[in-house]
């Protein structure tokens, strides 16, 4: 594979780790909070710094956070471990360059990209624009390796027949 598109993967695939590390992160600080009084935790942080939490959250989680009991929080958990299990897999797959790896990327990139739109069209802020801008580099690098591979010739139909 040529040094560039291995670049590219790599960089992809670093990305997509760090993603992944950063959601089994929370998903570790959340399993701390399973026998704890979370809303008692939420409030005390008002309390104390005059910051309220929820204003710095998207919607989603707030939505998932509200009521949340024991078996709610376990459900986050395992969500959270699942998501960022399948990064790791698609880190794996991109960094050694597997054809499958390419479509995942694609394919779970892609889905994001009507609720990053939806999102911006809700309120714009810098944020927003940077998570969709970079997943729209990501998804549009994946389509474009993809299609890139299905038509090139491979190095053995460019080799000249020898004929002894």
């Amino acid at each position: 594979m040529h040094k560039n598109v291995r670049g590219g993967l790599r960089a992809v695939a670093l990305f997509e780790a760090g993603k992944g590390v950063l959601v089994f992160s929370l998903a570790l600080l959340l399993s701390t909070f399973v026998s704890r009084d979370l809303p008692g935790i939420l409030a005390e942080i008002k309390l104390r710094w005059h910051v309220d939490p929820s204003n710095h959250i998207p919607g989603l989680a707030k939505m998932l956070l509200h009521d949340l009991t024991g078996a709610r929080l376990h459900f986050l958990i395992m969500l959270a471990a699942i998501y960022a299990l399948m990064r790791f897999i698609e880190a794996y797959g991109l960094w050694f360059e597997r054809r499958w790896a390419e479509w995942f990327a694609l394919v779970s990139g892609g889905v994001y990209l009507p609720i990053e739109l939806y999102e911006i069209a809700r309120g714009f802020s810098w944020l927003k624009m940077g998570v969709l801008a970079i997943n729209l580099i990501i998804v549009g690098y994946m389509a474009v390796l993809l299609i890139r591979g299905k038509v090139a010739p491979s190095i053995e139909q460019d080799a000249p027949d020898c004929v002894s």
